[in-house]
């Protein structure tokens, strides 16, 4: 097992984490819709570079459903 010799300084610690810190993802406008999404990312609603590559589902809403209504 590795066992350190001696403590690593503030100085060295900052070195080694200087390359630890997170980048915000690049974002993008669908130009058809508006939408901001991931770059090289299809939209929410299937668009990727203006024409839409896959067709999106719209989850179906019964009104009724879950009700005891006499």
């Amino acid at each position: 097992m590795a066992v350190q010799k001696d403590k690593p300084s503030r100085s060295r610690r900052g070195m080694r984490r200087s390359h630890d810190a997170l980048t915000a993802a690049p974002l993008s406008v669908d130009p058809t819709t508006g939408e901001t999404h991931r770059r090289h990312h299809v939209t929410s609603k299937g668009y990727y570079r203006g024409q839409q590559v896959v067709v999106v589902k719209t989850p179906k809403h019964d009104d009724h459903e879950g009700h005891d209504h006499e």
